[in-house]
């Protein structure tokens, strides 16, 4: 009876780790949620912190874009895809770990999506000198390739940051409040007027580049800013449970896409483009594939929004 009850918690206490069933991905739920839980674990039990394991994420993750350097699959590039698949269940163990021990700050989200871009940056890096040192055409026109890993850099960066918005969106409506990370710049902007330059240096520099990056994702999605100052108007604070119910059923078909464009289907694409030789079709599938999904996404998204905006001043809901 006593180890039924052992394993009930355990099992309990996974799923408290994760966002939520309808934001995870198979891969995720399969391999990396598992393994970041376990890391989860032994690091509440020792005391490490999620910032900690996000830092640690960092080193693991440019470690691996240094060894995509090398034009050798044995042993460099196979120890690159290991260290970036380690570094992945880093990244979900510092999140299992703060919603496990509710340890949240906006400095843990912000070293979150850091992380993230420090990795590809390192990739990105990486696959351009290994094109201009190992690769004849790109020995010639050595501007092709970094003209070509800006460019998809600058997508990449949009790419993650509308998944991460959509996402939070869709969890305000699922988990309320509480359960999102969803911020806007109004009440950004309100709480950088109330933090005084002297002695918050860092605290209000951080403040800014989370304020422009939430700017950035507000500007993407006008149709989402007029459906949540309508809802506040309408609501306030208590969004109808019949609303929240609403927007869900419409909203939960996306998020695959904000899956597949944050992490899995873009590495399963850069271990391809590793495995035969030829890492610059990694760039070309981040400028089609991916950007291609993002624009559905952000189309359909808006679509929706709009749809619900008519609703409301319908008096449907």
């Amino acid at each position: 009876m006593e180890n039924e009850e052992k394993k009930t918690s355990f099992i309990e206490q996974y799923k408290q780790s994760l966002k939520s069933m309808d934001t995870e991905e198979t891969i995720d739920l399969l391999f990396y949620r598992p393994i970041g839980f376990a890391w989860a674990k032994l690091c509440a039990k020792i005391g490490i912190t999620p910032n900690v394991i996000t830092i640690a994420s960092i080193f693991l993750g440019i470690g691996a874009g240094i060894m995509f350097y090398f034009p050798h699959l044995w042993p460099y590039n196979i120890i690159g895809i290991f260290l970036l698949i380690w570094a992945n269940s880093f990244d979900s163990a510092d999140g299992q770990l703060a919603r496990m021990t509710q340890q949240y700050s906006r400095l843990g989200r912000i070293l979150d999506g850091l992380s993230g871009d420090l990795w590809f940056a390192a990739i990105y890096i990486a696959i351009c000198l290994r094109m201009n040192n190992y690769e004849p055409f790109f020995m010639e026109h050595k501007w092709l390739i970094w003209t070509i890993a800006v460019v998809t850099g600058m997508c990449h960066a949009k790419q993650a940051a509308m998944a991460d918005y959509y996402r939070q969106f869709h969890l305000f409506f699922l988990k309320g409040k509480e359960g999102s990370e969803l911020d806007s710049v109004d009440v950004l902007d309100k709480r950088l007027a109330e933090t005084p330059w002297k002695g918050n240096l860092w605290k209000r520099a951080t403040m800014l580049v989370y304020r422009n990056y939430t700017a950035n994702q507000e500007t993407m999605t006008p149709s989402m800013q007029r459906l949540r100052k309508l809802l506040k108007n309408h609501f306030g604070e208590a969004i109808s449970q019949q609303f929240r119910d609403a927007f869900r059923a419409k909203s939960k078909p996306l998020m695959k896409y904000t899956n597949w464009l944050s992490f899995n289907i873009r590495v399963l694409a850069l271990f391809v483009a590793i495995f035969i030789g030829m890492p610059w079709v990694y760039f070309a599938f981040e400028l089609t594939v991916l950007n291609i999904m993002l624009v559905y996404m952000i189309i359909r998204h808006e679509h929706i929004c709009r749809h619900f905006i008519n609703d409301i001043n319908n008096g449907k809901f």
